[in-house]
């Protein structure tokens, strides 16, 4: 495994396979390299005018990982009593906290208020009359539905309204005595379409000057996460991105206006590397299977929903298509197929890079597999 995959830069790789050596860790585990999670940290939203940056805890919310997040002065988007709890752990101060999960548990609003978080996200009159009870006064912005086509992982249909809703649901939050301030939307995870924020934009374009006609001073648009990170393919870079948002957010609306980013997959996806180990392989009919020690269940849940990653294996042997599977006895617990590479044998390691995103978060411990362990190099 001595040469660097595509996608991944020599200096993490190099860490990878020196903590591999020096190290009698039990395999599966995730490495997670600083250097990139301080990089991506300090790039994301220096494009955009006025921004704010707010990690996504649900991406990975191991908590070495949000500690060293927090050193980094970084905000947090969460959505749970669960996550918040794990912040005030390192006393995060609350102003450097929002929540953009429109539907939020009655525990959760109240942990939320109590800790004093302030600023909370919305789209339905039955979540004003929520928070006017348990958060009155609170600052709240509602989410609008756009286009989440080029999107690996959409996320359009649970959450968002359209924008004469919206309007109304301003307008409903300043009756009840909370004080909108803005918008937010989600253009899907690991977006691969640069004018979607474009179209986005536009559309919060329209909810931010209604409002104002109807005495409503918005001052923030929160444009979530979506940033796409290499797996098997180049996506456009973070400053290419954010040279579009920042020209569309010029044009669109007054220079005083906020905003906000929740990115998630962007800060930890590709600092992450999973170290496994080949447990088995097998023919079955014209198949060739080879099972790791990390799946579906225990790490990779994304798989099933689309995400295709990167597979390292030291071996010379000649090339074969794969079918990769996990290691529950779950017939779901298939990775991926028609995987090209060379022949492992069982015992030996296998790395996936790109996997600091919604791996550990999703895992479980189904069939009895432990939760793969977050290491920090």
């Amino acid at each position: 495994m001595k040469d660097t995959p595509e996608f991944v830069s020599k200096e993490t790789w190099d860490k990878v396979l020196n903590y591999i050596a020096r190290s009698d860790e039990e395999t599966p585990y995730l490495l997670i390299d600083k250097d990139v999670v301080r990089d991506k940290v300090s790039r994301i939203g220096k494009g955009i005018r006025n921004s704010k940056l707010f990690y996504a805890v649900k991406a990975n919310p191991d908590e070495n990982v949000l500690g060293y997040i927090n050193s980094l002065g970084a905000g947090f988007e969460i959505a749970s009593e669960g996550e918040l709890r794990i912040l005030a752990k390192f006393g995060v101060e609350p102003e450097r906290i929002i929540t953009s999960n429109p539907m939020k548990t009655y525990k959760f609003l109240q942990e939320a208020v109590d800790y004093g978080v302030n600023m909370f996200s919305y789209d339905s009159i039955a979540e004003v009359e929520k928070m006017a009870k348990y958060a009155p006064g609170a600052d709240v912005y509602v989410r609008i539905a756009v286009p989440n086509e080029g999107s690996e992982w959409p996320l359009s249909k649970k959450f968002g309204v359209e924008v004469e809703e919206a309007v109304g649901l301003l307008k409903a939050a300043k009756e009840s005595g909370l004080n909108p301030i803005g918008i937010t939307f989600h253009v899907g995870s690991q977006c691969t379409n640069v004018y979607n924020w474009n179209s986005a934009l536009e559309k919060a374009r329209e909810v931010y000057q209604s409002a104002e006609a109807s005495g409503i001073k918005l001052k923030m648009v929160d444009i979530g996460g979506g940033y796409p990170i290499k797996y098997l393919k180049n996506v456009a870079e973070i400053e290419t991105i954010e040279e579009k948002i920042d020209k569309a957010v010029r044009e669109k609306f007054s220079d005083d206006v906020e905003i906000f980013i929740e990115p998630g997959r962007a800060v930890i996806g590709d600092a992450g590397i999973f170290v496994s180990t080949v447990t088995g392989k097998a023919v079955r009919g014209d198949e060739n299977w080879l099972y790791i020690d990390v799946g579906v269940f225990n790490g990779l849940m994304e798989s099933i929903g689309g995400i295709k990653y990167n597979y390292v294996v030291g071996s010379k042997n000649d090339p074969k298509l794969w079918t990769i599977a996990g290691p529950s006895c779950d017939s779901m617990d298939v990775i991926d197929r028609e995987v090209e590479l060379p022949e492992p044998e069982p015992g030996n390691m296998i790395l996936l890079p790109s996997t600091g995103a919604y791996t550990i978060s999703y895992a479980s411990e189904f069939n009895g597999f432990s939760i793969p362990r977050t290491i920090l190099i």
